[in-house]
This record gives C-alpha cells, structure tokens and sequence, in this order.
C-alpha cells in the first residue's frame, strides 16, 4: 500500500507527499529527521490533514504530482471535503480516504 497525504505547517503552508509507510514518514516530518523533507525542515509540519491509501506507487505518484498542481483555495476545499472528484485525471474509485482512530500528529 502506499499513501498520499496533505501535511499542514506552522506557516500555514500545505505539504504534499506520498509514503509507503506512513507513520514512520509522519515521524520523520514531525521529528525533523534527517530523512524529513527539505520543505518540512524549513517549514514544521504541524498536522496531518489528510491522506489517501491505494495499491501502488504509480497511482500514489499521480494523485500526489496532481493535489501540487492546484492553487492553494483548491487544496483548502480537498482537505475540507476529502473528495477527490474535483482534481482533474484523477479516478476517485483508485483511493480510500485513510482514516486512523488514533491521530498520527
């Protein structure tokens, strides 16, 4: 499985990444490892907003360079609705929303 996920910074900033294993990658960002992303070591990760599981990293590549094209009020709207209906290319069918009883921020 692999994840897309929409991390929240302190600036308010929106990071967008994928992951094959996401806990251990929102360890990485919220502790400031040396495998963090360049992005969340300027900016630090705050919360993660949302992410979404599918089968493969092909499919987990296009939804992430797909969620970087759009314009901030856009990426505001996804994470308020979780739909991945609005972001053009994308078949919502190929994702599940992650949903995690226990927050992982």
């Amino acid at each position: 499985m692999y994840y897309t996920y929409m991390l929240r910074c302190e600036d308010n900033s929106i990071y967008t990444g994928i992951a094959s294993d996401l806990e251990r990658r929102m360890k990485e960002h919220f502790e400031k490892s040396k495998k963090c992303a360049k992005y969340t070591l300027r900016h630090t990760a705050k919360k993660l907003e949302c992410a979404w599981q599918t089968e493969n990293r092909a499919l987990a590549s296009k939804l992430e360079y797909a969620i970087k094209q759009l314009a901030k009020p856009q990426k505001e709207e996804l994470i308020k609705r979780h739909e991945l209906k609005s972001v053009e290319g994308i078949e919502e069918k190929n994702y599940v929303l992650y949903k995690k009883e226990k927050p992982l921020d």
